[in-house]
């Protein structure tokens, strides 16, 4: 048995919920869920992966069982069988919410039957037209009478010497008249425009303004309901103490409960353990199915619970649960040696060992930068120049001075720094190379985990090609285009990159003794000499 209940957002899990998540597992491989989980090909319905957990408990007989949950719903529906209910069931017959929903969906076929209306698209579509069509019509004329302007100037100048003043005044008068006939045309056009513009807007404007009314209503309906549903979900911990999710979210960062807060795996179990009389033990989560487009999920690899939905929520249910110590507050390169691979009165070359952070974190202050400033107090400016993940080894440079920082800072903006990296990977790549481009962002629900994003995320390329492979690993070389947080490792990890996570990756992949990932080369130009400098270090791996 477990001393303690693990903590939930970094683990390993406990053997007894592996074997009650390999027990569950089988379960659900031998259901009909009508769900498609995207294991299987040929099955109707999107491709849905999902979320499920284990709960070891104990029991007030001393008997050692465990409860089952699955994040959100499962095959549109929020109970099946072998499984824990839901804290709050939204989808019960005559429920608030059923009837909130139907209300805004009344509003939502309204607003539908509006925006398809022909005679409303007609309109719409003359008005859009009418304003691309004046705003060109204004633009030529403005062109004409650019042109004019500068013809008036012209014949002005030409003819200030030249005529006597009774001539240069009747021209003076001639060209004023110009003047102010196009100005006296552009305002009547103006004007005519605005008229056409105000017709059509009073024809839009029985649309306009009842869907105005209806959007406006959908989003105060919608609000309310969602404030009513985030009070019924309500939470136990140990102690019995019960609190709503809009309390519990008051005082994060995001104010009020994301979408989704209080339907994962995690929250179910707890409460219904607590509800029930029953102690839990030990805590695990896994992936069932397809991955979605943007995380990175692979079928049975167990999670953690993700920061920004369910810490608040497990931060109040775990009050009074004897629970292990957050793992990451440890330092675990305390011990670990920084080595010198090149130095001289400008720059520093040092090979970081894994596990030791570059600049200081939240809770440990020991790092690279920490080192440094230490071991060269008079060193100026900020140092470092760029950074590896703390569970990254390898090849990092350090500026000694100010202009030798701004100098290497431009290469690295200007990407003139050339820069791989040597990673195993967990089994054989069929290709031997290629190149990895997809867009990264932070995914703010669960930092500081990166996510695959078209439309919102920065551009993120890699090179990659095969060195080795051996033992059912595959070692390769890696060289970084663009330099964004986690690059290579979710490229590395993502089912639309290599689709294989580096070995020992904690954060896309399976935790082991360490992350096999090593910065091996570095080529920079040096800020004294200006000479092409290329540094090497090979990992240990």
């Amino acid at each position: 048995m477990p001393e303690k209940f693990n903590y939930p957002f970094y683990y390993t899990p406990h053997p007894y919920a592996i074997i009650a998540a390999e027990e569950l597992q089988t379960y659900i491989s031998r259901q009909d869920w009508n769900h498609n989980f995207g294991i299987e090909s040929n099955v109707a319905g999107i491709e849905i992966g999902k979320m499920f957990g284990v709960l070891v408990v104990v029991n007030t007989s001393g008997e050692l069982g465990y409860l089952a949950a699955f994040s959100g719903k499962l095959a549109n529906s929020n109970h099946h069988e072998y499984f824990v209910p839901p804290v709050f069931d939204m989808l019960t017959e005559g429920s608030f919410f059923l009837e909130g929903e139907l209300k805004i969906n009344a509003v939502n076929a309204r607003i539908a039957e509006i925006e398809n209306n022909e005679i409303f698209i007609q309109l719409k579509k003359e008005f859009t037209d009418l304003n691309k069509r004046l705003v060109s019509e204004e633009e030529e004329l403005r062109k004409e009478m650019r042109i004019a302007k500068a013809n008036r100037k012209k014949q002005r100048l030409d003819n200030e010497g030249s005529l006597n003043s009774e001539d240069f005044a009747k021209l003076m008068n001639t060209l004023a008249s110009q003047s102010i006939a196009y100005k006296t045309r552009l305002a009547q056009f103006k004007q005519l425009q605005k008229e056409r513009i105000i017709e059509l807007e009073s024809q839009l404007k029985p649309f306009s303004a009842e869907l105005d009314l209806l959007l406006n209503k959908r989003k105060t309906d919608s609000a309310q309901l969602q404030q009513k549903l985030f009070s019924a979900y309500k939470f136990l911990n140990k102690k019995g103490e019960e609190k709503a999710l809009l309390d519990i979210f008051n005082d994060t960062a995001f104010k009020k409960p994301p979408a989704g807060a209080g339907e994962c795996a995690a929250p179910k179990l707890l409460h219904y353990a607590f509800k029930n009389d029953l102690k839990p033990v030990a805590m695990a989560e896994f992936w069932w199915g397809a991955p979605p487009g943007t995380e990175i999920r692979k079928h049975k690899h167990y999670y953690p619970a993700c920061l920004g939905k369910c810490k608040p929520i497990l931060s109040h249910m775990l009050k009074g649960i004897d629970v292990q110590e957050n793992p990451l507050l440890t330092n675990p390169g305390i011990d670990k040696v920084i080595q010198t691979v090149y130095e001289d009165d400008f720059i520093l070359v040092i090979n970081k060992p894994h596990d030791l952070l570059s600049v200081p974190g939240k809770e440990i202050y020991d790092s690279v930068y920490a080192r440094i400033k230490k071991q060269y107090p008079k060193a100026e400016g900020p140092l470092l120049i760029h950074r590896l993940d703390m569970s990254t080894s390898g090849l990092l440079i350090i500026a000694k001075d100010l202009e030798s920082h701004k100098f290497l800072q431009q290469q690295f903006i200007k990407r003139k720094v050339q820069k791989t990296y040597t990673a195993l990977i967990s089994g054989y790549l069929k290709e031997t190379e290629g190149t990895i481009d997809l867009p990264l962002m932070l995914d703010i629900l669960d930092r500081p985990r990166q996510k695959v994003d078209f439309e919102n995320g920065k551009s993120a390329r890699t090179e990659w090609k095969v060195i080795e492979r051996k033992k059912g690993m595959t070692r390769i070389e890696m060289k970084p285009i663009t330099g964004r947080t986690h690059q290579l490792r979710v490229h590395c990890a993502h089912a639309k990159g290599l689709n294989s996570p580096i070995k020992g990756d904690d954060l896309y992949g399976k935790i082991e003794d360490r992350l096999y990932l090593h910065a091996t080369t570095l080529s920079i130009q040096h800020p004294s000499t200006k000479e092409e400098m290329f540094f090497e270090a090979q990992p240990d791996f």
